[in-house]
């Protein structure tokens, strides 16, 4: 990075180059921004720059004409002394042309200045700006700079721009806040010039950065100017991927971290690729390091790539390569993937071993048997090699001077191949051979073989040698007898000092009785036997029998050739017998041995010469000399006595080489090619290693080589010399001892063509690798505290960080075997291997723990005695501690669940702990509710946690995700417990003792579900009552059934679904039910009802009507089938033509949320239309709705029953006044119907109950008005407790009969107890209307649409409040209350009965309910017609004007007559057709004016229209009224006589006022139900006979006097005095429970008064004792008078007050008064004048004057 250099400025024109950035001067200011002002063209701001005091400076400024026109304008000079130009004139342009306007500038100070000039046009004026600057430093550079995505410690850049738009060569320096810097940081920038600063961002935390840099610039002033840098740092994520194609088990996408190259040949090199893949977004730089080995050692692995980065989201491909160079060694290395910062460490292992070639004889012994002298004999040996790895194999024999040859002696034996080597026995003396020839194999250890065969002449035949000889020979061999010749042997033999073993080989007799059997012979290693020969070696496996002096010999330079010397060689003989040597003659060869035969005497040694004779200068040569010796007795069988004894000859060898160069002369330059490896196999120290070195002969020439074996004494060779043959190869082996561990360097000098300047240096390098074991983490194991009883597992590595592969074995002491363990205990770990294993820690207190554990590593050897092994000590702590588990919380509320659904949450287990503890988890599940607990205890689990067993790190929480499945519609409670697993206690049973409560879980299970709150009806069903409409739809039958538990059949389909290819549904749902839209004529308005759903449950409710349709699934039309039945058609009428319909079909509810659904039921066509519609709540009930209407004819006569049964309410037996119950009937047609009750089965049923009346019908005939509801009464009286049943025909004149079945029960109020006076007993109650049911057009609601009174007593008022609301925010609305029968108008009250209620209004009704006569159930439909006052303001305006016409059209007539003058017929105002002629002609008629009778058919607005024009030029329609809006208020109250009410009800009837003055309505006058009674008591008949005003004149008498009893404090003392007498004689018929009841009764019906009676007259007793007792005078007794007289005159008083009080008129306006009080505040209330809710006011008066 430069910085910019002090010193003079450059030139502005000059540009200067910085590092990493580039500065270049900018070819011209940025170009004048010019505007365009209606036509003319000019710069929007002239600038003066760079201007000097004292001098002016010129700027042109341009006007151009763009437009097609001539324009004209002009101008005022600046208003300014500053800016001035030419003095204004009028400047015209035409198109195109240009002016060109000098504006001078001429300042007076040093400072900025601005002014305009403005043009004027006629379409207005524009101004452009003069201003002049002066010369500041200003920089231009973005306010932000993005960075790139970076990874953490990597680094990522960008360039932005830095221009001087200033005016003074500027120079900046940056300040840049870490993790940022900027290139460069400073600099200079002339006026107009830019430079490129790069941005470098290098993070080392992950995090996002917004920082701002601050680029300081100016000169004195030193100004500031911040841009803010932007960037985003990410940690890499890097990941190793082995993906082998042909490893079938790894799965694709899985990540393998171990490359394995599998066996490779040796000294060849396989690559393989592996991946590394970056998972993260940012590109990750990495380094590819090898694991730090303690020891140096040749890598067999190796990788070109030390650094790499990996895309994001990419891969990284990297190339290992593998060349093994030990044959059988397994090689193990790691690789390392560190990514920058260190951060991540992916490793990569890498596995590999070498094989070689796997070369083996078939036979191991080649037996040529005898031939005659001069002939020879071929046989076959061959050799395999079974690996697939080529083999350079090389028998050790020199075929032209041997009498064993083969005709390939060396080659390349290529993979899984055999080949047959032809072996030749040419014997050249008659004697027996035996040569044992090695087999050298390139990385493999040699094999040995035996040729052997016997030669006889005329004279000489010696034993034929056999493969059993040898056997034998080998045997005695180890037992040290083949020192002794066999004609020794024989007499030892015979003499028995020798014997023979069961194998035929010969022994010592003394070696038998001891224990240790005779040595036999093993064969040794061939690698031993190879190099332990007694020559190479100091050692030898055998003493030999015979040697030869020297092996080996160079003769060096022959020149002249005639003058070579003789070698001497000398042969000594370690035998106890005389052998003959017998050298094998080689006429092709130049060195030959003299002489060819000789024997040699016992233990003693023979001269013999080797004489070269070389034919040619210039040349090399090598042989080997072969000579046998054998035991000089061998030479004829016939001197063979036993053939245990014979002895096979020894074979001498001695390699010669020689050259024939002349000292000028340069020797034959070797081409070769040379294996050999860097290093010995590893090996143990103080034993042998071994490996093999292959000189390959790729010249045209001999080549010869020797080894000087004293300049590397380390290391032995074999063959140290010899000679290869063109086109041949060689294979040494070499051998060394490393004695230490430390590394040594041999080097080995290889001379070939017996020339020094052809030496090849060999190094190799060797090292006893020690039992060396590396521990991680210094020999140290720390576990984590553990919960006692339970397991801790660690891994823990081991490596062998040797070339040899070791055995490990660990060893626990015995006391903390039951504390500590590990797997595996023992193994064996290949070279550079690492091996994880598992350490568990099972702590059994509480306490720190310190153990120790050995683990021994010894070398992995054939041989059963044990090697030397090394210990290693591993230090484990560790601690056993206890620990608990709590909930986060304790307490978990689920709230309210669906059935059927599932819910889930989370609990958090917190472990606060210094130990992990494993866990396991049970639930208990209780559920409470309205159920039966022996049911629901057999409830499956609703509860289930995802992972019942766990484990928590110590000072950590975990989630336990659970998920709750209520089954019922009832109260959950769940308790969590836990327990802690140990490895004895692993299940839930075994820890079910040491449980500890965990925390508490509860729900509720709900069921989406809603009710029907409300209903109503309009079109043809506006006439029905509120209680009929419940009847018809089953409202409450549907309430129950959403009420019910789910039944598994309704959880099928949970949502509403197309589940069925039918055009009918099938039906999986037990709630079956109708929903009865009643009857209307043909052609009459649409049956509409409507009904209020809401939600009262907690859970949203979502809902669908399903038609048939809306279930059926749709498939394509060749599968539907197209046979329907009639049923299946009559559906598909009624949906295609939508008879029924219902809006909206769907929805959802919240909880507390109402939604109304309008059905509606189309009369189209004649009949009863069937639709069954599915009602679906989603995750709740299906209920089929059986949706039902009948259509009649206009003139029909129809009652609409909706059940062909009823049941009345059951009555308790032996009521002496049995209520009047009511049926209801519906006029469903046009016509006004008459009905008649059959009585015959009533009276049959009352003649089989003792002439009783069990029912009786009190209406059995009437008439209903069309679209209304008649009431047929009756009264149900049973004898027994049991039920009634009859059925009744109820025939319809006109119309079809109906047979309907009543039922009625009756029960003992005995048996079923007090709580059962009625089994519906009516409580008090009203049911709030709501405003969002309304039909469409509907003004005004009412505040009930139902008052049930209860249970009240006869002869007294019940009064309700109702209000009744102008919902229209317009509009005044006119009510009128109507009541439909007579008996219902005498008993209910309606106070006001009509009125007007203003916009937003509302107005209180009062309903009161006066029963009189008998006990009755009442059920009053109150109908409330409202109507738009407008529309009644408008209809009488209509009416008056129809009326008017009416009159005038009386008088007035039409002349037809047609030869008169005609003139235009004007028309009424109104619509009626007047006719003005001159005159009349009497014949024709006025046209009719007449009511417009609506026709049969109730016309809709399409046939009005029609029938108003088709009429309209002939008859003036009357004025239909406007329709009134019914609203429906249900009455219902049960009244009983008084005497069945005090019964019944004793704490209610205080609470009523009995009026004294209602209405006598007999109860007999028109045959009533005691008509028998009134038959036999002829007192009943003569009161029956009785006037109506003699009734109530004697009723009021009787009144008076038991209301004067009831009251009279005397009688009640005198009834009291009676009962206390002694035994009266009608106390007999009482007992004493009934006396009690009545004293009871008594004394809680009158305890005021009677407690006030001994008071009523206290003052009157004692005057009169004192006026019996005083005898004064008459003064005395007229002053006593006159205080009677006064006494008397209160008490007078005070008796006409009781007598007052007690009248019923008095009551009565107490009552009244009191009722028009209440009424009052009530209606103060509603208009919000009195808070009924307000606290009560306490006003503190002032304090009096006077105080």
């Amino acid at each position: 990075m430069l910085a910019q250099a002090h010193g003079e400025p450059q030139n502005s024109d000059s540009f200067r180059k910085l590092c990493c950035g580039c500065v270049r001067k900018l070819s011209g200011r940025k170009a004048k921004k010019k505007g365009v002002f209606w036509g003319i063209e000019v710069a929007e701001t002239l600038r003066w720059r760079g201007w000097e005091l004292g001098k002016e400076m010129i700027k042109h400024l341009i006007l151009k004409n763009v437009h097609e026109k001539t324009q004209k304008l002009s101008y005022r000079c600046p208003s300014t002394r500053f800016f001035f130009t030419v003095f204004p004139q009028p400047i015209t342009l035409s198109p195109g042309m240009s002016l060109t306007l000098p504006i001078v500038f001429r300042p007076t100070e040093k400072r900025e200045y601005e002014d305009s000039i403005c043009f004027k046009k006629a379409e207005g004026e524009f101004s452009v700006t003069l201003r002049a600057t002066l010369p500041h430093p200003c920089l231009s550079f973005p306010a932000a700079v993005q960075l790139p995505i970076c990874a953490v410690y990597n680094v990522t850049e960008t360039t932005f721009p830095v221009r001087n738009i200033g005016d003074l060569v500027t120079v900046f320096a940056w300040e840049t806040p870490s993790p940022f810097y900027m290139i460069p940081d400073c600099g200079m920038l002339n006026p107009g010039a830019e430079c490129m600063v790069k941005v470098v961002f290098q993070p080392k935390v992950a995090m996002v950065y917004d920082v701002a840099a601050t680029c300081w610039f100016g000169g004195e002033e030193k100004q500031k100017r911040t841009i803010q840098l932007k960037a985003l740092a990410k940690y890499p994520y890097l990941r190793v991927s082995v993906t082998e194609e042909e490893d079938e088990g790894i799965q694709a996408g899985k990540f393998r971290d171990v490359l394995c190259f599998g066996s490779v040949p040796v000294g060849t090199t396989v690559e393989k690729c592996v991946e590394i893949f970056n998972m993260s977004v940012v590109d990750a730089p990495c380094r590819i390091e090898r694991a730090k080995d303690p020891l140096v050692r040749d890598h067999v692995f190796s990788c070109d790539v030390s650094h790499g980065v990996v895309p994001a989201k990419g891969k990284l491909v990297l190339c290992i390569r593998f060349q093994p160079q030990t044959v059988g060694e397994h090689s193990t290395d790691y690789f390392t993937i560190i990514s920058a910062g260190s951060l991540l460490q992916t490793v990569l292992k890498v596995v590999g071993s070498c094989k070689g070639p796997l070369v083996s004889l078939h036979q191991y012994s080649v037996d040529f048997d005898w031939i005659n002298l001069g002939e020879s004999l071929m046989e076959t040996l061959k050799i395999s090699n079974i690996s697939d790895v080529p083999a350079y194999y090389q028998f050790d024999i020199d075929g032209r001077g041997s009498v064993f040859s083969l005709d390939r002696p060396c080659g390349v034996l290529e993979g899984t191949t055999t080949l047959a080597l032809k072996v030749t026995f040419r014997p050249t003396h008659p004697i027996s051979y035996h040569r044992r020839v090695v087999c050298l194999v390139h990385h493999q250890e040699p094999m040995y073989v035996d040729f052997f065969g016997t030669c006889h002449s005329d004279i000489a035949k010696p034993a034929i040698l056999q493969a059993r000889h040898l056997s034998w020979y080998r045997t005695n061999m180890v037992r040290g007898l083949t020192f002794y010749p066999p004609d020794i042997l024989s007499v030892m033999l015979k003499d028995g000092k020798l014997q023979m073993d069961e194998k035929g080989a010969l022994m010592l007799p003394h070696e038998i009785p001891q224990d240790k059997p005779p040595k036999e012979y093993f064969e040794a290693n061939s690698m031993t036997e190879y190099f332990y020969d007694g020559v190479s070696s100091d050692l030898a496996l055998f003493p030999p029998h015979v040697s030869v002096s020297p092996r080996e010999y160079d003769f060096g330079c022959c020149v002249p050739l005639h003058k070579v010397e003789p070698l001497p060689l000398c042969v000594t003989n370690h035998t106890k017998g005389k052998i003959t040597v017998a050298w094998t003659p080689s006429h092709s060869s130049a060195f030959r041995v003299s002489p060819e035969i000789c024997d040699i005497p016992p233990l003693k040694s023979s001269a013999f010469r080797v004489l070269f004779q070389p034919a040619q200068l210039n040349s090399l040569y090598a042989a080997e000399l072969e000579g046998f010796a054998f035991y000089k007795v061998l030479r004829h069988y016939s001197n063979i006595e036993e053939d245990a004894t014979i002895c096979p000859s020894w074979c001498l060898t001695v390699r010669l080489r020689a050259h024939t160069y002349e000292a000028e002369r340069e020797h034959f330059i070797p081409q070769y090619i040379l294996d050999v490896p860097k290093v010995f196999p590893p090996a143990a120290p103080n034993t042998d290693t071994y490996c093999s070195m292959l000189l390959f002969n790729t010249g045209t020439s001999l080549i010869t080589f020797s080894v000087n074996q004293a300049d590397c004494p380390s290391v032995l060779v074999k063959p140290c010399s010899g000679h290869i043959i063109p086109g041949g190869h060689q294979i040494f082996f070499l051998s060394t001892h490393p004695v230490n561990t430390i590394s040594q360097q041999h080097v080995l000098p290889l001379q070939l063509n017996s020339y020094p300047g052809y030496t090849k240096e060999i190094a190799l390098r060797s090292c006893g690798e020690s039992l060396l074991l590396l521990l991680e983490g210094d020999g140290n194991l720390y576990f984590k505290p553990a919960y006692i009883g339970t397991s801790s597992t660690r891994m823990y590595t081991i490596k062998n960080c040797t070339r040899l592969p070791m055995v490990f074995t660990w060893k626990i002491h015995q006391s903390d075997s039951k504390i500590l363990s590990v797997s595996p205990t023992a193994g064996i770990l290949q070279p550079y291997e690492a091996m994880a294993q598992a350490w568990t820690f099972t702590p059994d207190k509480e306490t720190k723990y310190l153990l120790r554990a050995m683990v021994f590593v010894r070398r992995k050897s054939p041989d059963p005695v044990s090697p030397k092994s090394v210990g290693y000590a591993l230090r484990i702590v560790g601690e056993g501690v206890l620990g608990t588990i709590r909930a986060q919380k304790e307490h978990l509320d689920l709230g309210n669940v669906l059935v059927g659904d599932l819910q889930s949450c989370s609990v958090v287990l917190l472990n606060d702990g210094i130990c992990s503890l494993k866990y396991i988890l049970s639930v208990e599940q209780q559920i409470t509710g309205p159920c039966d607990p022996e049911e629901v205890r057999s409830d499956p689990l609703a509860l289930e946690l995802e992972q019942a067993r766990g484990m928590i790190p110590a000072r950590s929480k975990a989630f336990v995700r659970i998920t709750v499945r209520p089954a019922r519609r009832l109260h959950y409670t769940w308790s969590i417990k836990y327990g802690i697993c140990t490895p004895t206690a692993t299940d839930l049973a075994s820890t079910k003792e040491e449980q500890q409560p965990l925390c508490c879980i509860v729900a509720t299970g709900v069921y989406p579900t809603f009710c029907i709150a409300d209903a109503c009806s309009a079109g043809s069903a506006s006439g029905l009552s509120k209680l009929h409409l419940w009847r018809l739809f089953s409202l409450d039958t549907l309430n129950e059934y959403l009420e019910r538990d789910l039944t598994p059949s309704e959880l099928t389909y949970r949502v509403p679904t197309r589940h069925s290819t039918c055009l009918i549904p099938p039906v999986y749902t037990p709630h079956l039910l109708d929903f009865n839209f009643g009857a209307a004529p043909i052609g009459s308005e649409p049956t509409l009802v409507m009904l209020l759903l809401a939600n009262k449950g907690v859970v949203p409710v979502e809902w669908a009507f399903l038609f048939p349709s809306d279930q059926k699934m749709d498939v394509e039309h060749w599968a539907e089938d197209a046979e329907f039945s009639p049923h299946e058609l009559h559906q598909m009428r009624i949906q295609d033509n939508q008879l029924f319909s219902v809006s909206p079909k769907s929805g959802k509810l919240l909880p507390g949320q109402e939604e109304s659904v309008q059905l509606s039921h189309r009369h189209d066509f004649i009949g009863t239309d069937h639709l069954p519609v599915l009602l679906k709540v989603s995750y709740g009930h299906e209920i089929l709705l059986n949706f039902s209407g009948v259509t009649v004819e206009q003139d029909q006569r129809y009652i609409h029953f909706a059940s062909t049964k009823h049941f009345f309410t059951p009555i308790a037996i032996g009521t002496s006044h049995p209520p009047t119950q009511l049926y209801e009937l519906y006029n469903g047609g046009s016509m006004p119907v008459m009905f008649e009750v059959q009585l015959d089965n009533i009276v049959r049923i009352q003649e089989e109950n003792f002439q009783h009346p069990v029912f009786a019908c009190l209406t059995p005939r009437g008439e209903i008005p069309p679209g209304t509801t008649g009431h047929i009464e009756w009264i149900f009286s049973p004898l027994e407790a049991r039920m009634y049943l009859v059925d009744v025909p109820i025939h319809i004149l006109g119309g079809e009969s109906a047979l309907i079945t009543f039922q009625g029960v009756g029960y003992d109020l005995n048996t079923v107890g007090d709580t059962a006076t009625s089994s519906e007993v009516f409580s008090p109650s009203v049911f709030p209307g709501s405003t969002k049911l309304t039909v469409p057009g509907q003004a005004a609601t009412l505040s009930h649409h139902r008052i049930c009174l209860g249970n009240i007593p006869d002869c007294t008022k019940a009064s309700r409040l109702v209000f009744l609301n102008n919902i229209s925010e317009s509009k005044a609305v006119v009510f009128a209350w109507q009541i439909s029968t007579c008996k219902d108008k005498r008993v209910l009250q309606i106070a006001p009965e009509s009125g007007v209620v203003q916009p937003g209004e509302s107005i209180p009704c009062f309903i009161a309910l006066r029963p009189s006569g008998s006990a009755s159930f009442y059920s009053i439909d109150l109908v409330c017609e409202v109507y738009i006052q407008e529309s009644l303001v408008q209809y009488e305006r209509d009416l008056q004007e129809w009326e008017g016409a009416k009159e005038r059209q009386a008088v007035e007539f039409t002349i037809t007559e047609k030869d008169l003058g005609t003139k235009k017929k004007p028309k009424s105002p109104a619509g009626v057709t007047t006719k003005y002629l001159p005159f009349l002609s009497l014949q024709q008629t006025l046209p009719p004016i007449k009511n417009h009778r609506m026709p049969n058919l109730p016309a809709g607005h399409f046939q009005r229209r029609l029938l108003r024009d088709k009429e309209a030029s002939q008859v003036w329609i009357k004025p239909e009224p406007p329709k009134p809006i019914l609203l429906h208020l249900g009455v219902t109250a049960r009244s009983y006589c008084i005497e069945d009410f005090y019964s019944n009800f004793t704490s209610e009837f205080p609470k009523y006022f009995l009026s004294r003055d209602w209405p006598l309505e007999s109860k007999f006058v028109d045959g009533s139900r005691d008509r028998d009674r009134m038959d036999m008591d002829p007192k009943w008949l003569s009161l029956a006979a009785a006037s109506k005003q003699e009734l109530q004149t004697v009723t009021d008498i009787l009144t008076g006097v038991i209301r004067g009893l009831l009251e009279n404090t005397q009688f009640h003392d005198a009834v009291r005095r009676s009962l206390d007498e002694p035994i009266p004689y009608f106390s007999q018929f009482r007992c004493e429970e009934s006396a009690e009841l009545w004293d009871r009764r008594q004394c809680s019906t009158v305890p005021s008064r009677v407690s006030a009676s001994p008071d009523l007259y206290p003052e009157k007793d004692g005057e009169r004792k004192e006026t019996r007792q005083e005898t004064s005078p008459n003064d005395d007794l007229l002053e006593s008078w006159e205080r009677m007289s006064e006494i008397l005159h209160h008490e007078q008083l005070r008796e006409q007050k009781e007598m007052m009080s007690r009248q019923p008129a008095f009551g009565n306006l107490v009552e009244l008064l009191l009722e028009n009080t209440l009424q009052n505040i009530l209606i103060e209330a509603s208009h919000g004048e009195v808070v009924l809710t307000a606290r009560p006011r306490v006003i503190a008066l002032p304090p009096s004057p006077s105080r």
